[in-house]
């Protein structure tokens, strides 16, 4: 009887647990659409009559190819703001990716430099350091070796510093090629429900986690706080938690015409591995403590709710066998029966919300969804988040040991077919 009775509370525990954490995701997912109002303030402030400021653009670049360098940096130099510099950082030890980058600098050397970081152990965080020590204008951009940037990007960025008063503004980075792999498309909505709604209502609730890329930072802030963690793998996150914490002013601004476009990762051992360095620079951030001093009880209930995601996915991670056990072999009351359904019905809603999302997302960006795509999206998502589930055990494991080893994610220029429409029919 005892042991059945331990039994019994933990299902209700765990379904309880899992509904509380997919009601949350759903509630930041759908934030964006929940007004008119709320809508509009995520969209970027109109243009200002003159451009105010100049920016520094850091592109961290590490085993990469040169086609997806040039590209990338062929469309910083196609911006239609006048006054950038762009910085290729490179490691000493990758001489392949130096060459392509003083190559690809020589072509324009009075807006292209390289800066080589000839740290012992290498990061991004250590390449973007490395970068901003050389920086020599007023606004720092970061942007991955695979971004391609919307030609008239950093003018909005400009007129956002302006008109929203902002020391940081994030903008939206958009995964496209959403045809290549069973859950590529997958992968591209979760990015698109990400910039389109889940960061604003961070920053609505005073507490962000930045994204890495498309995030731009006024340079004497960035040298006041310290730059980057550089033993920390989720950078960007940890930025954004020290940002929040000294009540800095971060905006998010979304317009599918200005959105970074990128790929998803080209198998699923890679997809693996870049959310387990994920989870695991979260469960960094989290160990670190500094969101323990932002100003309000709120402020720090949503930052420890945020951070531990990943510890909830990794305890997700253990339940799923745990509950395909027990539904073969349990023999529960019918009210802890009934209790374990209740996660179903956030997750039913999530699903509906993703397809209508699908199809936005479709209209955003010029595809033409098909009846096939909302079945594989349907039938691909619990594949998805067991993929998930597994990165976040994986990272659990490594934190534990503290096994903090950098998994660089490749880039194969996937969604370069996919610039010019060629993904659209």
């Amino acid at each position: 009887m005892f042991i059945d009775a331990v039994v019994d509370t933990l299902a209700t525990f765990s379904a309880l647990a899992l509904f509380a954490i997919a009601a949350s995701t759903l509630c930041l997912a759908t934030y964006a659409w929940w007004n008119p109002r709320t809508q509009e303030s995520t969209f970027y402030a109109d243009l200002q009559p003159t451009l105010q400021h100049s920016f520094s653009l850091i592109v961290p670049c590490r085993h990469e190819s040169e086609l997806v360098m040039a590209t990338t940096v062929g469309h910083l130099l196609a911006q239609s703001h006048p006054r950038q510099e762009i910085l290729i950082s490179v490691g000493h030890d990758d001489p392949e990716t130096v060459a392509i980058a003083r190559k690809l600098a020589a072509q324009t050397p009075d807006v292209v430099r390289v800066i080589v970081d000839y740290s012992k152990v290498k990061s991004k965080p250590r390449q973007l350091n490395s970068a901003l020590a050389k920086c020599r204008n007023e606004i720092v951009g970061v942007f991955d070796a695979e971004s391609v940037a919307a030609p008239d990007l950093l003018v909005n960025i400009d007129s956002c510093f302006q008109a929203k008063h902002a020391d940081v503004v994030q903008g939206a980075v958009q995964l496209i090629n959403y045809r290549d792999t069973w859950y590529s498309l997958r992968n591209c909505l979760e990015y698109f429900t990400w910039f389109r709604s889940r960061l604003h209502a961070h920053a609505h609730q005073g507490f962000i986690p930045l994204g890495g890329n498309t995030v731009f930072i006024k340079h004497d802030l960035l040298e006041a706080v310290g730059g980057w963690d550089a033993s920390c793998l989720a950078e960007d996150c940890d930025l954004g938690v020290r940002l929040s914490v000294l009540n800095h002013r971060i905006v998010v601004a979304y317009s599918p015409r200005l959105v970074t476009r990128e790929e998803t990762p080209d198998s699923i051992r890679a997809l693996i591995k870049q959310r387990t360095r994920w989870s695991l620079g979260f469960m960094q951030v989290f160990a670190k403590g500094d969101w323990r001093a932002l100003p309000t009880f709120r402020q720090r209930a949503v930052a420890w709710w945020t951070l531990m995601q990943q510890h909830f996915m990794a305890f997700a991670g253990v339940c799923i066998p745990v509950a395909i056990f027990t539904v073969v072999y349990g023999n529960f009351p019918l009210q802890v029966t009934v209790i374990a359904f209740v996660p179903m019905v956030p997750t039913i809603a999530s699903m509906a919300f993703d397809l209508c999302m699908l199809r936005e997302f479709g209209r955003d960006h010029g595809y033409r969804i098909r009846l096939y795509d909302y079945l594989r999206l349907v039938i691909g998502t619990p594949f998805y988040q067991i993929l998930l589930a597994i990165a976040a055990v994986r990272a659990l494991s490594k934190f534990v040991r503290s096994d903090f080893q950098w998994e660089k994610t490749g880039h194969s220029g996937a969604h370069l077919s996919y610039l010019n429409g060629a993904a659209v029919g």
